[in-house]
C-alpha cells in the first residue's frame, strides 16, 4: 500500500454551500492536486483546510454540463 501524501493548493475559493455543527464547510473551489492544472472541486473541509472529506472534481466542461442541468430543474 502506497503512503504518498496528496498535495493540493486551493487556487480560488468560489463559495461555501453550508457548514455542519463541527464547523466543517462544504465548499466549491478551484484546486490544483499534486501540481496538476486546477479543477473545480466540491467537498467538505475542516475550518483550517488542513483536513478534507471525500469529494468530487470536475473539469470546465463538466461544470458547464452541470450548470445546464441545474438550470433546467424546477426546485
Amino acid at each position: 500500500m502506497k503512503n504518498d501524501k496528496i498535495e493540493f493548493e486551493i487556487m480560488e475559493n468560489i463559495g461555501v454551500l453550508g457548514t455542519n455543527p463541527k464547523g466543517w464547510t462544504k465548499e466549491i473551489n478551484l484546486v490544483s492536486w499534486n501540481g496538476r492544472p486546477p479543477k473545480f472541486d466540491l467537498r467538505d473541509w475542516a475550518p483550517d483546510h488542513s483536513k478534507m472529506g471525500k469529494g468530487l472534481t470536475l473539469t470546465n466542461e463538466e461544470v458547464n454540463a452541470l450548470k445546464e442541468i441545474l438550470s433546467q430543474m424546477e426546485i
